[in-house]
């Protein structure tokens, strides 16, 4: 599916971002949620974006340059928001970085919003949804770690999830980067936004 994938930079103050002319993608969650391992599925790597047993290691936006049989686009990881162990005064400058990118960023065309299937989404997810909606971004909804739950214990969990008022039956996608679930419906949902 995808054939290259390669580190552009990293950066955390706008003037810094890369000028580039193609579509861009972010994904952006909190710490935990399994958004490095998603990024990893994505693009059949293992170590593009970073995994660790500690939450909050992405503490930059990290660009990457995706090129696919079907589209090239910009892939960018943004720092896990919501970790405890960090200071208030960084979690305040992360969340200013992430926000300033959502806002001025014109290229970008899909945001990959993500969740741990398992949770209910907390109040700083809904920050999260007010910004997306605020700065009129399309996003999809990717609910992750479905692995760890049964078909039946899914089906419960969606029930549950779809009263949320940011939760939106037809803008989720169930995912695993275990068995690679949704893997086939995000890479399409990514091509359908950057080329429309």
């Amino acid at each position: 599916m995808l054939v290259q994938a390669e580190f552009i930079k990293s950066a955390f103050y706008p003037k810094d971002f890369p000028i580039i002319d193609l579509p861009e993608v972010c994904f952006v969650g909190k710490s935990n949620v399994g958004k490095s391992s998603a990024i990893n599925t994505l693009i059949n790597r293992k170590d593009l974006a970073r995994v660790g047993k500690t939450p909050g290691k992405t503490r930059l936006l990290n660009f990457f340059s995706i090129k696919a049989k079907d589209i090239s686009f910009v892939l960018v990881d943004l720092p896990g928001y919501g970790y405890a162990q960090v200071s208030k005064k960084e979690r305040e400058e992360w969340k200013k970085s992430i926000e300033n990118y959502l806002k001025f960023r014109n290229n970008l065309k899909l945001v990959v919003f993500i969740l741990d299937i398992r949770r209910d989404p907390d109040e700083q997810d809904e920050v999260m949804f007010k910004w997306l909606k605020a700065y009129n971004k399309d996003f999809v909804m990717l609910l992750t770690k479905s692995d760890k739950l049964s078909n039946n214990e899914i089906a419960k969990r969606l029930k549950e999830l779809y009263l949320h008022p940011m939760i939106n039956v037809d803008n989720c996608i169930i995912f695993s980067s275990l068995t690679k679930r949704g893997k086939d419906e995000l890479y399409q949902k990514i091509v359908e936004c950057c080329t429309k």
